[in-house]
């Protein structure tokens, strides 16, 4: 190999390690996005909404994305809490590249959505994947007799078997999708109580915090509610004993001037400033995440963020299983004490302590999706499955091999570039 040949080496092993990186990291929809002007509508919603979150939490997604006239449409009639469904109702929880979709078995496929892990009744969240004539790929709602009315246009990336970006001609609705109440109508005290938050709910009410809660719902606003158990745990002090602006002061802990659902949490990388914060302190809480647990951190203890009660752009209620003590009211979690300087002789080893429980346990996480099928080799019916399958095969390739192939790539080049120096 020429000297004058290794620069390009150099740059063919940049972009590999690029490749490698994207395929290590995971993905994130909202930078994928930021390269396509045709979808920044899409993607300002998908910011706005916290379905980008949602996305960017998953392992294996196809998100079916509008262009900007097809989604200006949409959100032009629609509260934030309505396209917040249309949104989810786009996103596939299974990789679909061009390739897969004209590849269908029996030309037609039902898959399961983002929204049908909202709780949707029945197959409302799943949707209709059909091979139709001409090598037209259609989706539709998934109840029978609905019209498939949602044509694929064509691919904007993939990353085998991570992201696949597909654009469609219009969004998938069916009756209803598109009839959700907006937030500010909710009773926040009928919700807290129906969540087993009693003891939270007339704290508000008696301090008055629950005008200035409400009047929040309408901007953005994100609830801690700790149940009734929780005040009654070991560690929690007398309420009764706090002077009525250190009783406002904790309660206030418990909320965020913010839409942050537990998705949102997850990927939090820095300490969240509460409804608190001011001049009296910071105020703030850490988060913790591993697998579908979040943990709060307050510097005091911890609690895990049980069940979503209320999630609807611009508003979220969690559920927490303890009271969230900052530590501007309650000092610092003591340290642990210093071992004594000697020890009387034991006859025998000392067996060590069991561990001790974890404070709460720890939420089952769900179960994986099974891995979606390699793409098939069988040859396109169409000109446009053709088209498609050239740019699956100069986009992809194979992710695993890349990981494991990337290093090794980088450090022959750096040291081929040594030798021809």
């Amino acid at each position: 190999m020429a000297k004058n040949d290794v620069p390009s080496s150099l740059l063919m092993a940049s972009l590999v390690l690029s490749v490698w990186a994207a395929a290590a990291n995971g993905h994130n929809i909202t930078a994928i996005l930021d390269s396509f002007p045709d979808y920044s509508v899409y993607n300002g919603y998908m910011s706005q909404t916290k379905v980008a979150d949602e996305v960017n939490s998953r392992d294996t997604v196809t998100c079916l994305v509008l262009p900007n006239a097809a989604m200006t449409a949409l959100a032009a009639k629609h509260s934030l809490a309505a396209i917040k469904n249309a949104l989810r109702l786009l996103v596939l929880l299974d990789y679909f590249d061009p390739q897969k979709l004209h590849d269908i078995p029996l030309g037609t496929t039902l898959t399961t959505t983002l929204y049908q892990t909202t709780g949707a009744p029945g197959k409302q969240g799943f949707v209709n994947i059909t091979n139709v004539r001409g090598g037209r790929v259609a989706f539709g709602p998934s109840s029978p007799g609905s019209k498939l009315a949602s044509d694929y246009t064509k691919s904007v990336r993939q990353i085998p078997y991570n992201i696949s970006v597909l654009e469609i001609s219009a969004p998938i609705i069916f009756p209803g999708l598109l009839d959700a109440p907006t937030a500010a109508d909710s009773n926040l005290t009928a919700l807290l109580e129906k969540a087993g938050c009693k003891t939270f709910a007339s704290l508000l009410v008696s301090t008055g915090l629950l005008k200035n809660f409400q009047s929040a719902m309408d901007k953005g606003l994100t609830l801690f509610a700790p149940n009734d158990e929780a005040f009654n745990a070991d560690g929690v002090p007398d309420l009764n004993s706090l002077s009525s602006a250190d009783l406002v002061t904790l309660l206030q802990y418990h909320a965020l001037l913010s839409y942050t659902p537990k998705d949102s949490l997850k990927l939090a990388d820095h300490p969240i400033s509460t409804m608190a914060t001011g001049s009296s302190g910071k105020f703030d809480l850490t988060v913790s995440s591993q697998g579908d647990d979040v943990t709060l951190h307050t510097g005091v203890d911890s609690s895990r963020v049980a069940n979503t009660v209320l999630d609807d752009t611009p508003v979220a209620i969690l559920t927490v299983d303890s009271v969230l003590l900052p530590s501007e009211l309650f000092g610092h979690a003591p340290a642990p004490a210093p071992a004594p300087s000697s020890l009387p002789p034991s006859p025998l080893p000392s067996t060590p302590a069991p561990a001790p429980a974890s404070k709460s346990a720890k939420a089952p996480s769900p179960l994986p999706l099974s891995p979606p099928a390699p793409p098939s080799s069988s040859p396109a019916a169409s000109p446009q499955a053709a088209s498609d399958k050239a740019d699956v095969k100069n986009s992809s390739g194979a992710a695993e091999l890349v990981r494991s192939l990337a290093t090794l790539i980088a450090v022959a080049v750096a040291a081929l570039w040594l030798l021809l120096m």
